[in-house]
């Protein structure tokens, strides 16, 4: 038996050890067939590597809110259509590379539908990234200082899921306008975005500023996107 527990301890399975150490406590480890006892540990094992995975991913991806779809309360008044948010929990989306944008004022609850979002797509075993859009603008600056744009902007471009909040708080000075193109462009089709704003997206023209690379990026990102309006009261204020 101590041999067992270490063999797999040394080989690093986590799931299994834990699976061997229940059966062996309820006293099931003798009544199972060599069949069904490996199903168990091999079923054990797998679910540990799923939820380590998620973990990593979540701890990566640094959401604003710790949040999940299943927490949402759906409310059609407010925005919330129950069979979209249904459809984004598949997450078809991120396969086919498709964004959403979620609109709405202060605090109703914009951040923390995003962050469910990328917490499923965690959850789906997606690689997803949570930036405030103008932090984002000084990181890809900085990069560009320090000589690391390329590594910068490509580690964006193969993150399945890049959800930029806050977006439309200032206007995009020229380069972060030249740099958003080049991000929104490297993912236009093949990986998802979401943007959240407190301003319609008529208004994110004039954010972006200039008309020529405004019109590039948004034409990308409405040509295949899912719009989320969040109406009602600010919800902070119920808290």
């Amino acid at each position: 038996m101590n041999q067992i527990e270490t063999q797999m301890t040394r080989l690093k399975l986590h799931g299994m050890a834990k699976a061997w150490t229940a059966l062996k406590e309820a006293r099931k480890n003798q009544s199972l067939s060599l069949t069904e006892g490996l199903e168990l540990l091999l079923q054990s094992e797998e679910l540990e590597k799923d939820n380590r995975r998620f973990k990593r991913l979540e701890h990566t991806a640094q959401f604003r809110y710790k949040a999940s779809l299943e927490e949402l309360k759906l409310d059609r008044t407010r925005g919330l259509d129950d069979l979209l948010l249904a459809s984004l929990a598949t997450g078809v989306y991120l396969t086919k590379g498709e964004s959403v944008l979620i609109t709405g004022a202060t605090g109703c609850g914009k951040s923390y539908l995003a962050s469910a979002l990328g917490h499923q797509a965690c959850l789906l075993g997606f690689k997803a990234a949570y930036f405030n859009t103008q932090k984002l603008m000084l990181k890809t600056k900085m990069s560009r200082l320090e000589g690391t744009a390329i590594k910068f902007f490509d580690r964006i471009a193969k993150t399945d899921l890049l959800i930029l909040d806050d977006f439309g708080l200032t206007h995009l000075e020229k380069q972060h306008q030249l740099d958003l193109m080049e991000l929104i462009e490297d993912r236009h089709g093949k990986k998802s975005t979401v943007i959240v704003s407190q301003l319609p997206v008529q208004s994110w023209y004039e954010v972006i500023g200039e008309e020529t690379i405004a019109d590039a990026i948004l034409d990308r990102l409405l040509h295949s996107s899912y719009r989320i309006e969040l109406t009602g009261d600010s919800l902070r204020k119920k808290m």
